[in-house]
């Protein structure tokens, strides 16, 4: 067996009063261990794993927010063998920070 993570999108949609409009939808990556015995079963569990963190609910103005799975973005090999205090499990590349600072909200300040 062998350790991946896989990298999973979800989107909340909130129903809003009409008079309000629709908010922008708010996005949730998550990063998730897995073991498995392959590339593809990993994906599979991945997938299933995804499906499983859909949820519905009332939030604290009694608007419903559905939570369902975007994307399953990628899969990988966790690079370090032992996990533990500095291990790595996950590496991204981008090439614009500004726009990367733009969607994360904890890095422009706003709050969830």
């Amino acid at each position: 067996m062998r350790t991946y993570v896989a990298v999973l999108v979800h989107v909340a949609d909130a129903e809003t009063p009409a008079a309000s409009g629709r908010r922008a939808p708010l996005y949730r990556e998550s990063f998730v261990l897995l073991t498995a015995r392959s590339e593809d079963e990993a994906r599979s569990k991945a997938r299933a794993r995804g499906e499983s963190m859909e949820t519905s609910y009332r939030n604290e103005r009694g608007e419903p927010i559905t939570w369902t799975l975007r994307q399953l973005v990628d899969v990988a090999e966790v690079p370090d063998d032992r996990l533990g205090d500095g291990a790595e499990l996950y590496t991204r590349h981008f090439r614009d920070f500004a726009a990367y600072t733009a969607f994360e909200p904890l890095l422009s300040g706003e709050d969830l």
